[in-house]
């Protein structure tokens, strides 16, 4: 029987312990899709205790808290520190099987010093070591002692991007930090928060939006402002992929219909939809940049603690509705005119891995090694088995030596422990391929995929 998430945690044979511990463990890690605040990196946040570093705004503990029956008070409520944290510990002895476990017990482990289990046994002793160690924690010692190179974080197009100029002329701090373009807002004309967010881009962009062609020429100018401060890559929350075909006459028919507010049609949200995103992705492709696109999510599920608590909150879940066609309808549109930049496609359903794994290799280009990527594991799957199916989807349709690997997708500074998590399930599914005479016993090259997979390829990947 193994110790509880010893040196060898998740690595099952030897070959896959000799790639984790001499090729994965001590890469740089390049977190590519992050929700950290520019602005507490900037200003260095020091956290006051543990319950506000590790259960402040994160919606995975939360979620297992509710199930728990824990009263919202101690979870976004006005309950001090100490007693969030305690009812915490409360649920952990009972989400055997769960992520979560683990990543509790890397961060207690990498960042604290701490090996014991967290329960209500061991909670005051843990709240008070923890707390004594974030006296020399902040938010940029976290992300420097987790060996991170370069992060991107996920802005809006109507941000000043203040804080990221400030950083870049902060030189006490080498880690290289960029925006990433989340236009969103601007996307979701069915929304009733469409129409005062535009008007909050015709101001940042400094151009009266009345039309497509002007909304256009507002996005573009943001995207061109972005690239001069170092952005490199969008993100689109896709939630349900909506195209249809559609000309340039009628989407701006539908654009004054919306800033009109009179209702639009089904028909008529896909047909808008699909036009600004191939706008957006010919800006993209003209400068450059990556664009992520994430797929398959059903959002704040429960209108009352909408109205309670707001977004992002913990209400989330998984959409089942099928997107194939209109996905390859909108990169093929693209792709037509050669004007299809580099992408990343992530699924939040799992039954969808082989549909992302597929149409990812319809578009590929010569000359471009891995242009078209099946992003990781996102949101519910970044767990042991989601992880998996997503490595042997990608590894049995496509070419996972060349896949940019693993992102945080996190607003925590703690969060850098899942790219640990996911290097040693890289490893051991490697290492298992060899031991079981599946791929030939060359560790050295392996080990040489493993350090791409790991850091490598990304850096190649969002060079201009």
């Amino acid at each position: 029987m193994k110790n509880f998430m010893d040196k060898d945690f998740v690595l099952k044979n030897q070959t896959a312990v000799t790639l984790y511990e001499n090729y994965a463990k001590d890469m740089p890690i390049f977190d590519f899709h992050c929700h950290l605040p520019i602005e507490e990196i900037y200003n260095d946040r020091k956290f006051a205790n543990i319950t506000e570093c590790w259960l402040g705004g994160d919606h995975y503990k939360w979620r297992l808290m509710r199930e728990m029956g824990v009263d919202e008070s101690y979870i976004t409520g006005d309950k001090g520190d100490f007693e969030k944290f305690m009812k915490y510990a409360e649920v952990m002895p009972y989400a055997i099987g769960n992520p979560i476990f683990h990543w509790t017990h890397l961060e207690l482990q990498r960042y604290f010093g701490i090996n014991e289990v967290l329960s209500p046994k061991t909670a005051k002793e843990i709240f008070d070591k923890c707390n004594e160690k974030l006296q020399t924690l902040t938010a940029r010692t976290l992300i420097k002692n987790s060996n991170v190179k370069k992060l991107f974080t996920t802005d809006d197009p109507i941000d000043d991007l203040h804080f990221h100029k400030l950083l870049k002329e902060d030189k006490s701090f080498d880690v290289e930090v960029a925006p990433a373009f989340r236009p969103d807002k601007a996307i979701n004309v069915e929304l009733p928060t469409y129409v005062p967010y535009i008007a909050k881009l015709a101001d940042a962009a400094d151009v009266r939006i009345d039309g497509i062609d002007s909304l256009c020429e507002a996005l573009t100018k943001r995207i061109e402002y972005f690239d001069s401060v170092g952005c490199v890559c969008s993100d689109h929350a896709l939630d349900v992929v909506m195209f249809a075909p559609a000309t340039k006459e009628q989407v701006d028919k539908i654009v004054k219909k919306a800033l009109a507010g009179d209702d639009l049609t089904v028909n008529e949200v896909e047909q808008y939809k699909g036009y600004v995103l191939v706008h957006l992705g010919r800006q993209y492709a003209r400068l450059h940049w990556v664009q992520q696109y994430h797929i398959g999510a059903l959002r704040n599920n429960s209108r009352r603690y909408m109205g309670l608590l707001g977004p992002d909150t913990g209400f989330d879940a998984i959409e089942d509705q099928t997107f194939a066609k209109k996905l390859s309808m909108l990169l093929d549109t693209l792709d037509s005119t050669d004007e299809l930049p580099k992408t990343i496609l992530y699924c939040l359903n799992p039954r969808d891995n082989e549909v992302l794994a597929t149409i990812m290799n319809c578009f590929q280009q010569s000359g471009i090694v891995g242009k078209m990527q099946f992003g990781s594991a996102w949101w519910f799957n970044d767990q042991k088995d989601g992880m998996e199916k997503q490595l042997t989807a990608l590894s049995q349709l496509g070419l996972v030596s060349k896949f940019v690997g693993m992102l945080t997708d996190s607003r925590s500074f703690l969060s850098y422990t899942r790219h640990e998590y996911f290097r040693r399930i890289l490893c051991n599914m490697f290492g298992t391929l060899i031991e079981e005479g599946e791929y030939p016993n060359d560790v050295e090259f392996v080990g040489e995929i493993v350090k791409d997979v790991c850091y490598n390829n990304a850096i190649k990947y969002f060079s201009k």
